[in-house]
């Protein structure tokens, strides 16, 4: 990627602990991390994000029971400053910058049979028990962070559009994770792997026209993530990284250089399956088939300033991945906007 003269990308450990507050009306400072456990074919991904400027934070628990059912809560949270990720009964705490992290919620859960309930959350939400839930997780770092912030010769972060930008700072990294998480009546003592992300700056999901997101890992010597992404202002790039030292390769990144992928919809044009291929920097070339095994579809809005509503659908699968003869898991992530009830990204 091209950063301009003078520009590079900056990581410090202070960058784990939050950020100050950017006058942009849309500043979002969020975490976000996932676990699944390979022996139990379950797992789930968690989430908080401030938005201080606009007065609320949102957190998202999503946690997917081997049987096929989803334990699924939203809740938008008034805030007042962004002095940690702690909204709505979850909480993020840094326990060693770029190595270990905690996760912890506890609060309620809507628990669905059919996640397909969540196409009409208010009906969703009014037809479906909720339950009592507790995590309790602990991540230890898999692999080294990718990422940061872009700044220019005086160290000062390149400042984007808010209308353009979605994530300025980001970074990302694969986890080991363990704890245990109780659904209801429902415990799981879970050992497994997952992806962690770190985002500041100004964020509308609506900047993006559409995206395919992959995070997944086969083992602790191979894990993926990779990303296509098409700009609402028409730009599209590919990105992503390899972890692989199953032949005793150095521990490092090894960065994507191309991608395709292409996917199976349903009727809903939900993504079922996909199969994409990568060639990375280095030269290596991956080929991996993925399943979804359970599905929720979500959905974001928002009002624009002349009184239009916008639509967001993301689809968020957890999904069996296939590579070499490896099996592993992760999250087939689809977001595209809605133009008259479809989603525009369903021909990508």
């Amino acid at each position: 990627m091209d950063l301009g003269k003078g520009v590079r990308i900056r990581l410090e450990p202070q960058d784990e602990y939050m950020h100050a507050i950017e006058d942009a009306s849309n500043f979002n400072e969020s975490m976000y991390i996932n676990l699944f456990d390979h022996d139990q074919v379950c797992g789930g991904w968690f989430r908080v994000g401030n938005r201080p400027n606009e007065g609320h934070a949102e957190m998202s628990f999503c946690f997917y029971l081997p049987d096929g059912r989803v334990a699924f809560m939203f809740r938008r949270v008034n805030i007042v400053d962004n002095n940690s990720l702690d909204a709505g009964g979850m909480r993020f705490r840094v326990i060693e910058p770029f190595k270990q992290l905690a996760l912890e919620y506890e609060g309620e859960a809507l628990l669905l049979d059919d996640p397909q309930q969540m196409e009409n959350p208010k009906a969703a939400f009014a037809n479906n028990p909720t339950v009592l839930v507790k995590a309790n997780l602990h991540f230890t770092g898999m692999t080294p962070v990718y990422g940061g912030e872009a700044v220019d010769e005086n160290d000062s972060p390149v400042e984007e559009d808010p209308d353009e930008s979605f994530a300025r700072g980001h970074y990302e990294q694969h986890m080991k994770g363990e704890g245990k998480v109780t659904i209801g009546d429902d415990a799981f003592s879970l050992n497994g792997f997952g992806l962690r992300d770190h985002s500041w700056g100004p964020r509308y999901w609506q900047n993006l026209y559409w995206y395919r997101w992959l995070p997944l890992v086969f083992s602790e010597d191979l894990a993926v993530n990779m990303s296509i992404v098409q700009m609402a202002s028409g730009r599209q790039h590919i990105w992503g990284m390899v972890y692989d030292t199953r032949d005793g390769s150095e521990p490092v990144y090894d960065l994507i250089d191309t991608a395709a992928l292409s996917s199976v919809l349903d009727d809903r044009d939900q993504a079922q399956s996909q199969t994409f291929s990568l060639k990375t920097v280095s030269g290596r070339s991956y080929h991996i088939s993925g399943e979804s095994l359970s599905l929720i579809p979500l959905r974001n809005r928002r009002q624009t300033d002349s009184g239009e509503w916008r639509q967001t659908r993301i689809t968020e699968a957890m999904s069996r991945f296939q590579c070499d003869g490896m099996t592993g898991y992760g999250i087939s992530e689809y977001l595209d906007q809605m133009v008259e009830g479809l989603p525009v990204g369903r021909h990508c």
